[in-house]
């Protein structure tokens, strides 16, 4: 079995003690992947965390896992005492092997489902086409945490599958615009550069690939947006709403235009 090793975040060895304590021998692999292990945690990063349970998880595991990542997670984008959002989604070998898009989850944490958890609601499993996305990016490029290498828990995506999850969460992804403009313009980039290479990489590679193909004032503002994420700038948006609605609409006529 893989295991973490010393350059792994505290919080997902946290995170993955936490797993073990709630699964015992139902766990059969933990992945860490996006930021942490495609060019590196940034300011702004989350840890993203994929984990493969052998059977469905037990009812009584559920309540005790939400509270064990309420403690671990922070709010986003970084709460004051330095703890990251964490974002884990858990499967079953049964779900994933069935091959049948989309894919249900038995588990989902993320930050913004934070108040409802809170309030006492517990998750649900469901089938997303969105996960297609979290999969095919896990098995490409990802760590092992526990388990075996991911393509023996994971299945290969079709790449029909990621371009359909992209257009099922682009309409949500551009509402979310106001208040978040930084990762709504990332995202979208990131989602552009995918369906054209067919490939996942970190959110500033995405950008520095896209500046390239836009117009001179568009590459500047998503520039702007991009140093923001690396740290090299306070991340606060400042920009016109109208030019920021104008980039966000080109990136997403060029997301449209390869689906």
């Amino acid at each position: 079995m893989a295991e973490a090793n010393k350059d792994t975040p505290p919080a997902a060895l946290a995170t993955l003690e936490l797993l073990r304590h709630c699964f015992g021998d139902n766990l059969a692999g933990v992945y860490l992947y996006g930021s942490a292990v495609a060019g590196g945690l940034h300011p702004h990063s989350d840890l993203d965390l994929l984990a493969v349970v052998r059977e469905p998880i037990a009812a009584g595991a559920v309540p005790k896992l939400l509270t064990g990542l309420l403690a671990l997670s922070g709010r986003y984008p970084i709460a004051a005492d330095g703890r990251r959002p964490i974002e884990l989604t858990v499967f079953s070998t049964r779900s994933l092997e069935a091959g049948a898009f989309p894919i249900a989850a038995e588990f989902v944490y993320g930050e913004w489902l934070r108040d409802g958890f809170a309030a006492g609601k517990l998750p649900q499993p469901e089938a997303n086409p969105d996960f297609a996305l979290l999969i095919a990016q896990a098995r490409q490029t990802s760590v092992p945490l526990c388990g075996p290498p991911p393509a023996e828990l994971l299945p290969l995506v079709p790449f029909a599958e990621i371009r359909r999850a992209i257009e099922f969460s682009l309409p949500a992804l551009l509402d979310w615009l106001e208040g978040d403009e930084r990762n709504v313009l990332l995202t979208l980039a990131r989602m552009w550069r995918t369906l054209s290479i067919g490939e996942f990489v970190a959110k500033d590679m995405a950008a520095d690939w896209a500046m390239r193909q836009l117009p001179a004032a568009q590459a500047l503002l998503l520039a702007e947006a991009r140093a923001a994420y690396l740290g090299l700038k306070e991340d606060v948006w400042g920009a016109p709403p109208g030019e920021t609605a104008a980039l966000a609409g080109q990136l997403a006529e060029r997301v449209r235009a390869l689906l």
